[in-house]
Formats: structure tokens, C-alpha cells, sequence
């Protein structure tokens, strides 16, 4: 879901959006009790046509927000009704010119963007390209920044070094150019049910019992030598979805790193 936001096409083979042809809307949006009072908070999700990014738009929406997203391909494959709710961007974060027009009347920006590959291309993606839209949306005057970062590891962060080293530089650059404006949020395995295709992966029939067991151990557990990352607790999409549409508009949310542990404490939402 997130590699695609690091290749611009040329040509987008999809009539759907431009960045000179912005919006596509349904008819109507479902608005929260409390949407009056958020109708001046417009929420970027980048990265928003995946996994986690299409629960953070369908959460934020939920609460009433304006939401728009900009990824590679746009508008997102899902045939949801909330898909035709959001403002659907295509855009490479490599190329951070694109990104400008996305930004227009932003007040917060949710960055998912992420994925694997050799370490060079892991450093692209987690860093390169989420460095330029932080610096981006600072220039533009967006309010606060969340970035879906990762949890330690441990031995394995060598495994995937390059993956870690991005995500930990983009962190620091959320903290420098947004300061107590900014949160990062550090999620282990994330379950949910995940789109893939036509296929609906229920990996909370993993994720969600491991959730259970694990979050009854004290947190110092996790600083266990070898074994102790392993021992991190799954947490629920629609936690962190909750959580970061929480630190995107809530000024009063913690800034810095927010552990797995922080998030557990966001209850999941409806469907």
C-alpha cells in the first residue's frame, strides 16, 4: 500500500484524479453530532488508499472532518460508500512540487507511508519521501504532523536496517520542524481486517488474542534482552486509526514518540 507513493507517473492510466483535477466526492458526507465544530480542520492522509490509511479516513470522516489523501494511484480501489467522501490526490512524495497543491487549506497531515524492499529503497520510502512531505507541509503552514512510525525491534531492526533508519529520520525531522505540534506514532504488528484485492485477511484471528495475552504483561518485559520485543502486544487498526486523528486535530494530544502501549489505550471505534 505505501510503495506507491514513491514513483510518479507520467501519465495516470485512471480518469479519476488529477492534482489539476482535485476533488471527487459523493453526494453527501456522514457528518458526527459534533462535525460543526470541526468544520474548519482538513485532515491530509498520505498514503491513504491502504491498509491503515483507509481506516484513518474512514475514522476521521466518522468524526466529521474534511479528509483528502494523496498516493500514486488516487483515488482508492475500495467500493466503500466512505471512499466517495474523501478527496482523492495523486501525487509522489519524491518529487515534492506535487505535493503542494495537496496541501492547500491543510491544517493537519497523517503520514502512513511506508514499505520494505533492499535498503537503499527502504530509506527512500520511509525517509526520503516522508522527510519531503514534513518539510512540505511545515513550509505550507500545516498545524501538526503525525507520522505511523514503528516499534523497536530489537535484533531485528538489523534485519531490515534500512527500513528502521528511515523511519527513525523522519521522526526526527517531525520533531524538529513541528516541534510539540508533532507525534509519532510506534504501533507493532497492527491487525485488522486487510484488503488485498477481492480477499478480506482477518489477521486480527492472529493479532487480536495476542493483544489479549500480551498487554497483561507489565511493559518493562519488552526491555528483556533477545526476547523481549517479541513480547510487544498487537494492537487493532481502528486503535491506531483512533489515535491519530486524535493527535492530528487535539492539541492538547502528547507530542514526541507515543508507544504501543499509549495506543492500547484508545478504545476502537464502531465500524
Amino acid at each position: 500500500m505505501f510503495r506507491s507513493l514513491i514513483r510518479a507517473r507520467s501519465q495516470s492510466s485512471s480518469p479519476l484524479v488529477t492534482m489539476s483535477s482535485i476533488t471527487q466526492r459523493g453526494n453527501a458526507r456522514p457528518l458526527s453530532e459534533a462535525a460543526g465544530s470541526h468544520s474548519r480542520d482538513k485532515i491530509l492522509v498520505l498514503g491513504g488508499n491502504g491498509y491503515v490509511g483507509s481506516h484513518i479516513c474512514k475514522e476521521a470522516l466518522r468524526q466529521g472532518f474534511s479528509v483528502s489523501s494523496l498516493s500514486r494511484s488516487g483515488r482508492s480501489s475500495l467500493h466503500d460508500s466512505w471512499a466517495n467522501d474523501v478527496t482523492w490526490h495523486q501525487g509522489d512524495l519524491l518529487a515534492p512540487e506535487s505535493l503542494k497543491p495537496a496541501l492547500e487549506g491543510i491544517t493537519s497531515v497523517i503520514s502512513c507511508v511506508g514499505g520494505f524492499g533492499s535498503n537503499s529503497q527502504m530509506v527512500r520510502i520511509n525517509g526520503t519521501a516522508n522527510i519531503n512531505a514534513v518539510k512540505a507541509a511545515a513550509e505550507g503552514g500545516v498545524k501538526r504532523f503525525v507520522y505511523i512510525s514503528a516499534a523497536d525491534f530489537g535484533v531485528i531492526n538489523n534485519l531490515i536496517r534500512g527500513y528502521f533508519q528511515g523511519k527513525r529520520a523522519t521522526e526526527a525531522e517531525i520533531l524538529d520542524k513541528f516541534g510539540n505540534r508533532g507525534t509519532v506514532l510506534r504501533p507493532g504488528f497492527i491487525h485488522g481486517t486487510r484488503q488485498v484485492g477481492s480477499i478480506k485477511l482477518p489477521l486480527s484471528l492472529i493479532g487480536a488474542p495476542l493483544e489479549m495475552v500480551l498487554k497483561l504483561f507489565p511493559k518493562e518485559v519488552t526491555k528483556i534482552p533477545l526476547i523481549g520485543p517479541l513480547l510487544i502486544p498487537p494492537v487493532n487498526v481502528k486503535s491506531v486509526a483512533g489515535t491519530a486523528v486524535k493527535a492530528a486535530v487535539d492539541p492538547e494530544f502528547a507530542s514526541g514518540v507515543v508507544d504501543v502501549y499509549q495506543i492500547l489505550q484508545h478504545k476502537t471505534t464502531p465500524s
